[in-house]
């Protein structure tokens, strides 16, 4: 007799704009199949090829379900289970002295493993803050971006995904949607079949791109450039709405002056694409009311990436696109949901809060942070890191620094994880977590306007616990007594929303814990009439906040760190750019471990320009190893024009482990930091490729 079932909600954790609400079905305590849900407006009955997978990856054979602790040299992977108390007692028993005299000794490092407001940094943060720990700068991935659209329109703020679909054109801006926003993808294609033009702006012919109806491949880096040509155009030919201009922006006429240094002809040049693509372009989105520009992250990971966004989100400020709600720009819609952050992560916990706060490490610089002997300007050495919601040796820049940083004997590390992956290996203690379907969190969104609940769906499988009770134990054990630590997950879950705010009018937590979502209040064309969140309520294209700081109030273009503007003799020696975009069957290092979306990739592959192959004497499929002065990964070489000319790419995050030369990308990448936001400069990165 088959076991009954039981169908319950859920919400996808991961690091993507779609944020989708999904049914799990569970019968005799397992998660049996998950599968989107039709009703949540955004998720549109559809779930991406990876989470359709999720519950293989729940009931995982590999996953950790019991406390372990380090039997063998750091980085070998060999573990003995011990119990939970025991766990606690070694943890706390470091921790408790490390933090007794000097307690920036003590780091989290914590990023999007999980983007819920509970499991994230909520009681994590506020277990780091009372200790007076190091505080973790956690910019891996869209600093640089949010700052830009920070200093533009006031805060991570956009068009509404669910009018693209009325949209005549459409930027595609550093973006393969198909892989990575599968539903605005959908509206696009929607908008397209109605007769929008959909336009890719890449360097690299993604799926996306080959379905667009133009591809402007870019040299990487410079898509600030191309923005401030397009403007140079609209100004030229007066392809303006002068009325929004003057009513709902800041600083136009230094703006100009900027753009009129950027003619086509000198954009051609820098982007190394036609100049008449350039003019086109501009005519095009200035003659469209209802034009779009939909960015990712992937253009602002290079030097100049803050500006690049910053020239971008100033297009439809110029053209009067905003009026539309099939208009405007949208990076991340983040900014829209009122969450409460002092409120989930008590800063006013850190000792001598505000007048002192900790020292901030900046994820990016992780492994020279690991590896600092310590001083007066740096602080104190750093002796114990606990990552949670990461996966440092895998993900972050410069990974042979990295993983030389966590091979310290003397580092005491703490690993809190699903399955043993690359960081794992170097654990002292490494502690099961458990997965979305297993605990309770909220959501809020990058690509939608929707804040939502997830409710468990099974009981923890084996020993895992929630990230939340792992740092109560913590607690508990070291004697602290402060109440913000062991507060209830859902006591921190309802006060992670400020109520009060316009956005959740006429919603309360009891009705959005009932329905699992709430859809935010908000006008269809958000800045229609202005409204921005500057200082000034205007877009401003002078940043006078910048300007305080003695940064460039306006946008400009940044050539990258590694190219040949930027480093001429360093691209002489390595003179192909590199770009490592998500895999489409992985999200950055999630789900690598899962055997049928792993097979799916296969291996590690290097896509290559047939001129650039050529002269190499490279051809389709042979083995080659890409090197710099940082590190070398080998990989499967596809000689093909997907990728421009003077640009290798290489699709990622493979967990070292599991690639055939236990190297990924990022023993190539740099720990040099964005213009803007201290983000990570993962595609500013020059290369040499020859054959194995």
């Amino acid at each position: 007799m088959n076991a009954p079932t039981e169908l319950a909600r859920a919400v996808c954790p991961h690091d993507c704009p779609d944020t989708c609400a999904m049914r799990v079905t569970v019968a005799a305590g397992r998660a049996i199949k998950v599968v989107a849900d039709p009703e949540h407006p955004p998720t549109q009955g559809a779930l991406c090829a990876k989470v359709s997978r999720y519950a293989e990856r729940v009931h995982h054979p590999q996953r950790l379900t019991t406390p372990m602790k380090r039997i063998g040299r750091k980085g070998e992977g060999r573990f003995e289970p011990i119990s939970w108390d025991e766990a606690f007692q070694l943890a706390a028993g470091r921790l408790s002295e490390i933090a007794s005299r000097a307690p920036e000794a003590i780091v989290p490092y914590s990023y999007a493993g999980t983007m819920g407001l509970v499991q994230g940094d909520s009681i994590a943060q506020r277990f780091f803050h009372t200790l007076g720990a190091s505080q973790l700068d956690r910019t891996i991935c869209a600093s640089a971006g949010a700052a830009g659209l920070k200093y533009t329109y006031g805060a991570s703020l956009g068009m509404l995904t669910e009018f693209f679909d009325e949209s005549e054109v459409i930027l595609i801006w550093g973006s393969n949607p198909i892989a990575s926003s599968l539903h605005f993808w959908t509206r696009a294609q929607q908008a397209k079949r109605r007769g929008a033009q959909l336009i890719a702006i890449d360097p690299y012919r993604s799926l996306t791109a080959e379905k667009c109806h133009q591809h402007i491949a870019l040299k990487p880096g410079t898509d600030g450039a191309l923005a401030l040509g397009m403007m140079n155009v609209l100004i030229a030919e007066d392809l303006l709405d002068h009325a929004y201009i003057e009513a709902h922006t800041l600083g136009f006429d230094e703006l100009k002056a900027r753009a009129l240094n950027y003619p086509p002809s000198r954009v051609a040049e820098i982007c190394d694409v036609d100049e008449s693509v350039i003019v086109d372009l501009a005519r095009l989105y200035g003659g469209t009311k209802k034009a779009a520009i939909r960015m990712n992250y992937g253009l602002q990971r290079v030097r100049g990436g803050g500006n690049a966004v910053r020239a971008i989100a100033c297009l439809p400020s110029l053209t009067g696109a905003w009026r539309e709600r099939a208009g405007g720009v949208l990076l991340s819609s983040g900014g829209w949901a009122p969450v409460d952050s002092h409120a989930l992560q008590r800063p006013d916990l850190m000792p001598g809060w505000p007048s002192k706060v900790s020292r901030v490490i900046n994820m990016n610089t992780i492994g020279d942070a690991l590896l600092h002997k310590g001083d007066a300007a740096f602080g104190p050495k750093v002796e114990a890191i606990v990552v949670y919601n990461s996966n440092p040796v895998a993900v972050a820049p410069d990974s042979e620094r990295v993983a030389a940083g966590f091979a310290r004997e003397d580092l005491f590390t703490i690993v809190l994880e699903h399955f043993q992956t690359d960081t794992a290996d170097y654990a002292d203690l490494l502690l099961p977590a458990t997965t979305q379907l297993e605990h309770f969190d909220v959501h809020k969104s990058y690509g939608h306007t929707h804040v939502m609940v997830n409710l468990p769906a099974i009981a923890p499988v084996g020993g895992a616990l929630p990230n939340t009770e792992i740092f109560r134990g913590f607690a508990r054990h070291m004697g602290l007594s402060e109440p913000a630590l062991f507060e209830s997950d859902e006591t921190v879950a309802k006060n992670a929303f400020r109520w009060q705010d316009t956005t959740l009018e006429g919603v309360d937590w009891q009705t959005l814990k009932q329905t699992g979502w709430a859809r935010l209040n908000l006008p269809d064309a958000p800045f229609a009439d202005g409204g921005f969140r500057t200082p000034s309520g205007k877009c401003e294209f002078y940043s006078e906040r910048l300007a305080q700081q003695g940064l460039d109030p306006l946008p400009d273009y940044l050539p990258p760190y590694e190219s040949a503007d930027g480093a001429p003799e360093l691209a002489a020696r390595y003179p192909l750019a590199m770009i490592s975009p998500p895999a489409r069957n992985f999200l950055n290092s999630t789900f690598v471990n899962v055997e049928s979306l792993r097979s799916t990739e296969g291996e590690p592959h290097l896509d290559m320009h047939p001129a650039d192959a050529q002269s190499r004497e490279i051809v389709d499929g042979a083995r080659v190893r890409i090197f710099n002065d940082r590190g070398s990964m080998q990989a499967r070489v596809r000689v093909t024009d997907k990728a421009r000319k003077g640009l290798v790419v290489g699709l990622s995050i493979w967990w070292k482990k599991l690639a055939p030369d236990g190297r990924n990308a990022n023993q190539l990448t740099s720990q040099a930091l964005t213009d803007l936001g201290g983000s990570a400069t993962f595609y500013d990165c020059l290369v040499e490729v020859e054959r194995v």
